[in-house]
């Protein structure tokens, strides 16, 4: 029997959520909503390269190999730690300032999720190898990354290009952003360094179960999407 919800038959390319999100649910009023919302979106999406919210993702991504060489070559803690808080302003100044200065692009939408996977593998490694965190830590984020990977070329057998960002993800990102620096902070000795510490774990146990959570709802879309034959996405958005 053929599904009831009906392709989306927009003309214009998009990687949003509520697109795809629109693909697995019902056809009703707030779906034919989100589904406009979506092409205003995306009408309003650029490829210029060149924008201030594009540089300050090259900015961010920039900052990986430094943070790494602060941390194992002279230990600057001080400076790695700045460097972290940065990262974490850059990486809400850049969504904020795309919608502000209307410049969504399309290369901003693959510098913002890449920048912040590649810092969260970058600050976990260097922080395991310092034994500031242990292993497990270390391995059970890049774990999640690598099973969305996997689920890549499913999607890529519907037509679609990525994965939706989920408010979920951008949650956990939030919580493991606070929780870096925190880390890097507790160190040491002294109550500041304890106080660090405690509120650092807090903020890293959230977002090590947001992130998961995330990963498997993105996981749940896809097994939903190749579960009905009749869900494609439209052959512009390939």
């Amino acid at each position: 029997m053929r599904s009831a919800t009906r392709p989306i038959r927009a003309t214009v390319r998009s990687g949003t959520p509520d697109r795809v999100r629109a693909d697995l649910g019902p056809d009703d009023g707030r779906t034919r909503a989100s589904r406009g919302r979506t092409v205003a979106q995306a009408s309003s999406r650029t490829t210029r390269v060149w924008t201030i919210p594009n540089l300050l993702s090259m900015v961010r991504l920039a900052g990986v190999p430094v943070f790494l060489w602060l941390v194992l070559g002279p230990e600057a803690d001080a400076w790695a730690l700045v460097l972290l808080m940065l990262s974490g302003v850059t990486d809400y100044l850049d969504g904020y300032l795309a919608r502000r200065l209307n410049q969504r692009s399309t290369l901003g939408e693959i510098l913002d999720p890449v920048a912040d996977r590649l810092y969260i593998l970058a600050v976990v490694i260097g922080l395991a190898l310092r034994d500031i965190v242990p292993w497990w830590f270390a391995v059970i984020l890049p774990a999640r990354d690598a099973l969305l990977w996997c689920l890549v070329p499913f999607l890529r057998k519907r037509g679609y290009s990525s994965l939706p960002v989920h408010f979920l993800g951008k949650a956990a990102t939030f919580n493991l952003l606070y929780a870096f620096p925190l880390l890097l902070l507790g160190d040491g000795d002294g109550v500041v360094a304890a106080l660090a510490r405690v509120f650092g774990w807090a903020f890293a146990l959230w977002g090590i179960g947001l992130y998961w959570w995330a990963g498997l709802l993105y996981a749940w879309q896809v097994y939903k999407l190749m579960g009905d034959d009749d869900r494609r996405a439209p052959a512009d958005d390939h």
